[in-house]
């Protein structure tokens, strides 16, 4: 599936999971809450020191996958099991945001994302926490890629980027 399937994915999952390199070169990841801001610029909150971010100052690369949806089913024509589902993965360059204007225009996003019934709180929140909130912005290397297995109402599976 193309880059604008795998964005929708992104948007509608529920989190993305972001996979990190350790200074010993072990693999480390974990699902965050990240928000997209355009075609390539996604960004997550967290703690001003941890794992995550010395995994980002030893190796900035990171791996981003999310699956928006999975339903296990039995196939229409012949019966199998199997499941049909909606699924993105991405390559990604992670990087602190050090700009106040930047942080909080982040910030905004996720809070509008995931709790937008809030925003009234959202001034006083950042006026308390911002100082000891760490932003991090992730900027694709490359074309997110999208992949899916789904049937349509003749039970044929929609293949080839075939949309309903």
């Amino acid at each position: 599936m193309d880059a604008n399937f795998a964005l929708e994915v992104f948007d509608k999952a529920p989190y993305v999971t972001v996979s990190f390199v350790r200074t010993d070169g072990s693999p480390y990841g974990l699902p965050l809450s990240l928000v997209r801001t355009d075609e390539k610029t996604f960004y997550f909150h967290c703690a001003q020191e941890g794992e995550k971010l010395e995994c980002i100052a030893n190796n900035p690369k990171v791996f981003l996958s999310a699956v928006s949806r999975c339903k296990p089913t039995v196939g229409p024509k012949d019966g199998s099991f199997t499941l049909e589902y909606k699924s993105a993965t991405a390559v990604g360059h992670a990087e602190l945001v050090t700009d106040d204007a930047e942080k909080i225009e982040a910030l905004r996003v996720v809070c509008q994302r995931f709790l937008p019934q809030h925003m009234s709180a959202f001034d006083a929140s950042i006026a308390r926490s911002l100082s000891r909130t760490a932003v991090v912005r992730i900027t694709l290397s490359e074309p997110p890629i999208g992949k899916r297995k789904e049937y349509d109402k003749q039970g044929e599976e929609m293949k080839w980027g075939r949309m309903e």
